[in-house]
């Protein structure tokens, strides 16, 4: 939560943003078309929320509009919530052992 709003990822593929004292929806960033759930909680800093992943992608959204301002490829899926300090963003993302 963040300035009065709440955001959330869903299993229903979508990044969602309520007003927190109405409930009222404010906007939703549809990942449907990636056909991945959202498991990672959301952080806000400076107007952008940003979360990760099943897609290997952490992606930054406008806070207030919900629009896509870029996303990174980490290379596998991202669970963990992002962390920002000092301008940057940490962020976890699973790596798998493939035997040779």
């Amino acid at each position: 939560m963040a300035g009065g709003v709440v955001y959330f990822g869903s299993t229903d593929n979508n990044l969602y943003a309520l007003n927190a004292a109405t409930g009222t929806k404010l906007w939703n960033y549809p990942m449907e078309f990636l056909g991945y759930s959202l498991y990672s909680s959301p952080a806000v800093a400076n107007g952008v929320v940003y979360v990760g992943s099943y897609d290997h992608n952490l992606y930054a959204l406008n806070a207030q509009t919900g629009a896509l301002l870029w996303s990174y490829d980490t290379g596998d899926v991202v669970e963990s919530s992002p962390a920002i300090a000092n301008g940057v963003v940490y962020v976890g993302s699973e790596a798998f052992a493939v035997p040779k």
